[in-house]
């Protein structure tokens, strides 16, 4: 764990002293919050001290919170993110309202759908107004199970962050699916993951448009037309699009920086894996 925050610490350093020496001693970031806009099955969250609360559709999450959803097939929390005040579509019930599926997400909003069976905390969600540019700044900490979700267009300074537990994922303009468990599928754009490997070295790897990397065996391979279906399927669900599947694939050369904290395996406070199947 040592060698993975001292490779990626060293290249923070440089790209975060030039991106916020002009602004950070006089502003302050704007703290933002997630919004339940669709919800499938059961899921709760918590803020601390042991206390679980029930997620319902509109459920405001601030960062410090963990979400934990259940295991009935196909159940899911759709979250926007940074934006506590996004509107909820019309129609829709409390936990388990399948029937509020159709929220549209604007242009401007990121969207992270916790699919069943999955533990995610959030960590930071910020915004800094530079007076030339926004810079936001998310953390996410994907403790169990997988997320899929988008990153719209962010300034050069922005950083959009994925930890798990033994790495962290750093992520730009993008429609991916990751796990837990190291694995990295990108439909659009590109992610960087930093991770350590079996000997105990630190690997960077950086994954492209219909690429797909496993940190468990350091392999990357094309991701196979019927999950390139499923990934397709999964965005027209969350309403992020792309409309038609990427044929074609550019590698990018540029060098993302992902921040030192690598994510926690820990259990979300109560000390549960898992959530049970509602009763």
């Amino acid at each position: 764990m040592k060698n993975i925050r001292s490779l990626v610490q060293g290249l923070v350093a440089g790209a975060l002293a030039l991106a916020f020496v002009s602004t950070a001693a006089a502003q302050t970031p704007t703290q933002g919050a997630a919004k339940v806009v669709r919800i499938k099955g059961s899921a709760r969250y918590s803020t601390g001290n042991n206390v679980w609360v029930p997620v319902k559709l509109g459920s405001v999450l601030r960062p410090g919170t963990v979400i934990q959803t259940g295991l009935e097939r196909g159940a899911f929390v759709d979250l926007v993110l940074g934006d506590g005040e996004a509107p909820v579509a019309g129609g829709g019930s409390g936990a388990g309202g399948g029937d509020a599926m159709f929220y549209q997400p604007s242009s401007e909003q990121n969207i992270v759908r916790v699919t069943g069976n999955s533990i995610l905390a959030i960590d930071k969600l910020t915004s800094l107004e530079t007076g030339a540019d926004v810079v936001t700044e998310t953390q996410l900490d994907l403790r169990a199970g997988k997320i899929f979700g988008n990153v719209k267009k962010m300034s050069a300074a922005s950083k959009y962050e994925v930890k798990i537990p033994n790495g962290v994922a750093g992520i730009r303009g993008t429609i991916y699916q990751i796990s837990a468990d190291g694995v990295v599928q990108v439909l659009v754009g590109s992610v960087v993951i930093a991770y350590v490997g079996p000997d105990g070295t630190v690997v960077t790897q950086v994954v492209v448009g219909g690429q797909q990397f496993d940190a468990r065996t350091g392999q990357m391979t094309p991701i196979p037309q019927y999950l390139i279906k499923d990934l397709m399927r999964e965005a027209k669900a969350v309403r992020i699009g792309p409309p038609t599947p990427p044929t074609t694939f550019t590698v990018d050369h540029t060098i993302y920086y992902v921040s030192p904290t690598v994510g926690s395996s820990a259990p979300p406070p109560g000390g549960d894996a898992v959530l049970g199947a509602a009763k």
